[in-house]
């Protein structure tokens, strides 16, 4: 039976921020251990945050779980600062939905 838990994937930097809080947190150096991370947690959580540059480099592996009903797997700036990976994600799954841009659409 899968909880209403969330976790957070990242480096440790990170994580712990989000461990304050009562969040589940995995650190992760590096893409590989992002991968195997997400992969061993998705079955236990509703949400997942991974920082952008994990995310960017598992974009397939996370597009696995676009189909899903969960987890929720959602890009968040790394401490770094925004990438633009996780806003692009979420522009074109509302496009999908949608069928046009409405969060983005600017009249010139």
């Amino acid at each position: 039976m899968r909880s209403n838990k969330i976790a957070v994937i990242g480096d440790k930097d990170i994580v712990l921020a989000f461990k304050a809080v009562g969040m589940d947190v995995y650190s992760a150096s590096d893409a590989a251990e992002a991968a195997s991370a997400l992969k061993s947690i998705a079955p236990k959580y509703s949400i997942i945050f991974i920082t952008e540059d994990l995310a960017q480099d598992n974009c397939q592996l996370i597009d696995r779980y676009k189909s899903r009903t969960y987890p929720a797997v959602i890009p968040i700036p790394p401490p770094s600062g925004s990438t633009g990976f996780g806003m692009a994600g979420i522009k074109a799954d509302v496009e999908r939905a949608v069928g046009t841009d409405i969060l983005f659409n600017k009249e010139d």
